[in-house]
């Protein structure tokens, strides 16, 4: 078993205006991948701009590894649609848990990471030291569909007896 870093929650926060896959609507939920891991979140019923606040958590052996996400718009009948896929790395919120910014104010911007070709980053994403941890806030746009975005925050979580960062 590889070695452990310690765990990334991801908070998949909501959807925003997503692609139509049924007559009016979509019933999305996200695949986020990293490695041979996959999680997911719940279905939300008909609503391109859902709302999940879901908690996902993955185990972190190598920060270098992107982190995928995949939409999907649930069918009961046929198999699963398509809604877009983005991609982002976790090098500089990894940097950033480096630091070691125990005596630095709440709310204090670390670093930015700027939407570029590589990344699929809507908007400027900060990471920001807040009470006592590292937290980045990001918007991906989706790639391969006609709209959407996912907005998501990044925390970490610390295990005793891993690697650590």
């Amino acid at each position: 078993m590889e070695s452990l870093f310690g765990l990334l929650r991801i908070k998949v926060i909501r959807g925003i205006n997503l692609a139509k896959r049924d007559a009016t609507s979509s019933d999305p939920y996200v695949i986020v991948k990293m490695g041979k891991q996959k999680v997911k979140t719940r279905v939300v019923k008909k609503n391109i701009n859902p709302e999940w606040n879901d908690e996902l958590t993955l185990s972190i052996g190598d920060p270098n590894l992107p982190i995928k996400l995949q939409v999907y718009d649930y069918d009961v009948f046929s198999p699963d649609d398509k809604m877009g896929d983005a991609e982002f790395d976790i090098k500089m919120f990894v940097e950033a848990l480096k630091m070691h910014l125990g005596n630095i104010p709440s709310g204090t911007v670390i670093t930015k990471v700027k939407p570029n070709r590589e990344n699929c980053l809507s908007e400027e994403s900060s990471v920001i030291w807040d009470n006592g941890k590292v937290i980045q806030h990001m918007f991906l746009r989706l790639r391969n569909v006609e709209s959407g975005e996912i907005e998501l925050e990044l925390n970490w979580i610390d295990i005793p007896g891993s690697r650590g960062i």
